[in-house]
Formats: C-alpha cells, sequence, structure tokens
C-alpha cells in the first residue's frame, strides 16, 4: 500500500523524573534521553516497518538536528521526495518531562514543520497514494496548514477519492480548539484521545461528544481511552475495545498515540474491520512504549500476528539498517 503522511519531524529530549518541578525549582532526571520524533515521523517509520510504501511531507531547517530527526525515517525507506528544508527556521525540538506514574508536562517548538511549502504540494502524489494520514497539529497556522487542506481536497476530488484518516493531538486541540472542527470533520477515520474529544466539541463527556461529531457529519471515529483500550464510533455502532497488555515493561509513552494511528490505517488498509483494526492498534501502542523515545520500538507483522487473524499483512522487505540515533546517558540520580 501507498501512504501519504503529513506532520511534523523532532528531536525529541526526554526527561523521566520522579516529580515534575514546580515554579523555580530544580530536579534532576533519572535518565535523559535524546530521540528523532514528530507525529509525522513516527506514523511514516511504524507503516514503512510493516512493509508499506510511504511518503512523508514534513520541513526540516539546515541545522545539525535536521539530520538526525529524519535518521529513522530515512533508515526505515521512508520516501524524501516531500520533505523540505527550510533556510531560516530550524528543526523542531520536543521537551518531554514524565514520571513514572504518568505525570507529563511537553515544551514543544512547531519551527520548521509549520513553514511546510503548499506550493511544492504534488497532488498526483496525493491522488496515486491508497491513503493520506495527517496529523492536527499540521492544521493548526501557518503555511504547513495550507498544504495539509490542499491535500485533503486533493484526496477528496481524486477520480478515485483517497480515504483520509486525522489524527488529532492535544496541543493541537488546546491551540485551535473547536475551530478545528471544521477542518477535521469530513475525515473517512478521525481518531482522537478523550482529553481532545471533548476539548473540540466542548462537551463534558464522551456520548455527548461523539452525538456532537455524528451531527456535524463524522462517519467514523475512534477514541484512545488509555489503560481502557479504545472505543469505535460510527452513527450506527459503538464498541470499547480492550486495551491489550504488552510483554515488557511500560517506560515512555511519547509517540504511543501515533504508532496507534499508524497500525491502526495499516489494519483497515488489509482489510480489517473497525474493531479489529482498533485491536491490533491496542496493541502497537502499547508495544511501543516500552522502548524509550517514539520510534524505537519498532512494530512488525509478527507483533500483530495474533491480534489480527485472518487479515493478511504485508511482508517487510530488507532494509539498510538504521543509522544510530540513540543518545542516552544515566544521571547519578539513577
Amino acid at each position: 500500500m501507498k501512504f501519504y503522511v503529513i506532520g511534523d519531524v523532532t528531536v525529541d529530549h526526554l526527561y523521566h523524573l520522579d516529580r515534575l518541578p514546580k515554579p523555580g525549582q530544580e530536579v534532576t532526571p533519572t535518565q535523559a534521553s535524546m530521540k528523532p520524533g514528530g507525529a509525522g515521523g513516527t506514523i511514516s517509520v511504524t507503516l514503512a516497518r510493516l512493509g508499506h510504501t510511504v511518503t512523508l511531507a514534513a520541513r526540516v531547517g539546515a541545522d545539525p538536528f535536521a539530520d538526525y530527526a529524519l535518521s529513522h525515517v530515512r533508515g526505515s525507506g521512508v520516501q524524501d521526495s516531500a520533505i523540505q528544508r527550510d533556510p531560516q527556521y530550524l528543526t523542531s525540538t520536543i521537551t518531554v518531562m514524565q514520571t513514572a506514574s504518568g505525570q507529563r508536562a511537553m515544551i514543544s517548538d512547531g519551527a520548521a514543520n509549520r513553514q511546510l511549502d503548499p506550493a511544492q504540494l504534488k497532488t498526483k502524489d496525493i491522488e496515486g497514494s491508497d491513503a493520506l494520514i495527517i496529523n492536527a497539529y499540521a492544521l493548526t497556522e501557518g503555511p504547513q496548514r495550507a498544504y495539509s487542506l490542499a491535500a485533503i481536497a486533493a484526496a477528496k476530488g481524486a477520480k478515485t477519492p483517497v480515504p483520509v484518516f486525522i489524527d488529532l493531538g492535544t496541543g493541537a486541540v488546546n491551540k485551535a480548539g473547536t475551530s478545528l472542527l471544521n477542518d477535521v470533520i469530513a475525515a473517512d477515520y478521525l481518531m482522537l484521545n478523550q482529553h481532545e474529544l471533548q476539548a473540540l466539541t466542548g462537551t463534558g463527556s464522551i456520548s455527548a461528544a461523539l452525538a456532537d461529531l455524528g451531527a456535524a457529519g463524522a462517519q467514523r471515529v475512534v477514541v484512545k481511552v488509555g489503560k481502557m483500550g479504545s472505543i469505535t464510533w460510527t452513527p450506527t455502532d459503538t464498541e470499547l475495545v480492550d486495551a491489550i497488555r504488552p510483554d515488557g515493561q511500560v517506560v515512555d509513552s511519547t509517540g504511543a498515540g501515533d504508532t496507534f494511528t499508524a497500525t491502526f490505517a495499516h489494519a483497515v488498509l488489509n482489510g480489517a474491520g473497525m474493531s479489529e483494526a482498533a485491536r491490533a492498534a491496542n496493541a502497537a501502542g502499547a508495544l511501543a512504549a516500552t522502548g524509550i523515545g517514539a520510534q524505537e520500538r519498532p512494530i512488525t507483522p509478527a507483533d500483530l500476528a495474533d491480534v489480527l487473524p485472518g487479515v493478511a499483512v504485508p511482508q517487510v522487505a530488507a532494509a539498510a539498517p538504521a543509522p544510530k540515533a540513540t543518545r542516552t546517558r544515566k544521571t547519578p540520580a539513577s
């Protein structure tokens, strides 16, 4: 299958803490790491590792972080023909602080990603894809928003319409609020977590929010509900799909939601129904959290074989080994 992905690539600075600092406080992490990340990068890498042909549209700076941010993207065989270089803005970075109890705080900078130039969009690449996947950060502002809206229009207007998957993000919803609804409601598949669902619709419960999405025209919605798993919704059916506990300890949730999105789209395009695809996505997201860094735990067809019985999955072609892209230090507090 051919996927066209629009989303950020970043360098993630990850700090594992006993507690989040209060204003003015300094804390020492138990572990600190620098990893390639970003929703667009993680979705693309996951799909490529599952055997698909993937084109990623993103923008990086002309700085040393650019190659590092793209190291797993290139190492997994993602096509880089739609990746742009920005002469002025830096490659995006994200600082993630998280505790073992699940508390989390982030500092993110859209930087070069938000400058994705829509004049360089080739609509034939969208029209020739089997699916378009967009992370909602790409719909919040700047030229990247214009690029994403043009891509959605190309997918919907193709001779054979290309299915559109849109995955929200907490920062995107917090920034754009309910105004984001107009941009995402036409998605064939809309994916988001409980907080994002309620913030997007301005409602106080999942059921009320789903009803509002249905009234607005949504056709297929997947709600990520953490340890409970996920909820699939259509105008005629709602189902809770139980979470799947991974083998191995959960150590870092960074990128787990992006892995979920990629795996859900992978399963749907390989013939799975929504609940079946959500089950596979639950498993993949949980497995991703057993590695430190958004792209460190590869998801393979073998990982999904038990949760996708009877659904054909592509065989992954041999690829060149990825450049080493892990920088981790243990601190004296560990």
